[in-house]
């Protein structure tokens, strides 16, 4: 076999579906997990600089945040392992694989560890989906407080209106009602709208946001693979049973008529498409 046929037959091998999946979900993870873990840390020096005086006003807060970082890490390790698993799974049941190396022979083991990815799959993709919906709501509180700052820019010729734009953390469930300010308004907002930290932190949450999706996309590849496998596997089955079929229907009649009859069925059984 010369070089050429070793690559194709190598390349054929290669579960390209899978494979995509998991550079995306690396992708998605490693940009929800890093920009999410620094978004946080961002928002409470935030919190800390321009809406809270008193730290026990936002002492809650800051716990949260640190638990948050705490599940970052946890969700990121777990990712990591979980998608090497699904690419392992992807290498040992593609139907490429099973041609280029010879012909699979399913256990009842494997399917049921195939049967469970699936389940877990599916089961992974519908909390992501809840954890893209939690990810987009400091988003949709920066674009608020974004919004408010820009209608603030265009009034800046009448103060009065400008003093009644005001964006209140309590209200978000981020401040306690007593908490002092607990609001910014007018040019202090505008201010804040302006500094670095807060045009980072806006940056932050919407790349984790967008991490969270790609994450949530890979996850369908993955669930649409494994999916396809098992199907591959019953049909692959229900052909053996009806091959074995044959070939005892066949051992009847030559026994039953005492003389030798033609095969239905190539001698080889790899030919068999």
């Amino acid at each position: 076999m010369g070089c050429y046929d070793c690559c194709m037959r190598c390349l054929g091998g290669v579960p390209y579906c899978s494979l995509v999946a998991t550079l995306l979900c690396f992708s998605g993870i490693a940009l929800f997990c890093g920009c999410g873990h620094q978004a946080l840390t961002e928002s409470e020096r935030l919190i800390e600089t321009y809406f809270a005086r008193n730290m026990q006003d936002y002492i809650t807060l800051a716990y949260i945040i640190q638990y948050f970082q705490y599940f970052i890490y946890g969700l990121a390790s777990f990712f990591f392992l979980y998608c090497i698993v699904l690419l392992a799974e992807g290498f040992y049941t593609t139907s490429a694989a099973r041609q280029t190396f010879g012909e699979f022979r399913s256990t009842m083991c494997g399917r049921c560890l195939s049967s469970s990815f699936i389940v877990m799959t599916y089961v992974l993709a519908v909390l992501w989906l809840l954890v893209f919906a939690f990810s987009a709501l400091p988003v949709y509180f920066f674009y608020n407080m974004d919004a408010t700052c820009h209608t603030i820019d265009v009034l800046t010729e009448t103060p009065a209106s400008i003093n009644q734009l005001c964006v209140d953390a309590r209200q978000y469930g981020l401040l306690p009602w007593n908490a002092v300010p607990g609001k910014a308004c007018g040019m202090t907002l505008s201010n804040v709208c302006k500094t670095r930290e807060y045009q980072m932190t806006y940056d932050l949450y919407i790349a984790a946001f967008a991490g969270a999706g790609i994450t949530l996309l890979a996850l369908v590849p993955f669930s649409l693979h494994l999916a396809v496998n098992q199907v591959y596997h019953r049909k692959l089955r229900h052909g053996e049973r009806e091959e074995r079929r044959g070939y005892d229907l066949y051992g009847r009649l030559q026994r039953d008529r005492g003389r030798t009859l033609c095969s239905p069925y190539p001698a080889n059984t790899s030919d068999i498409s």
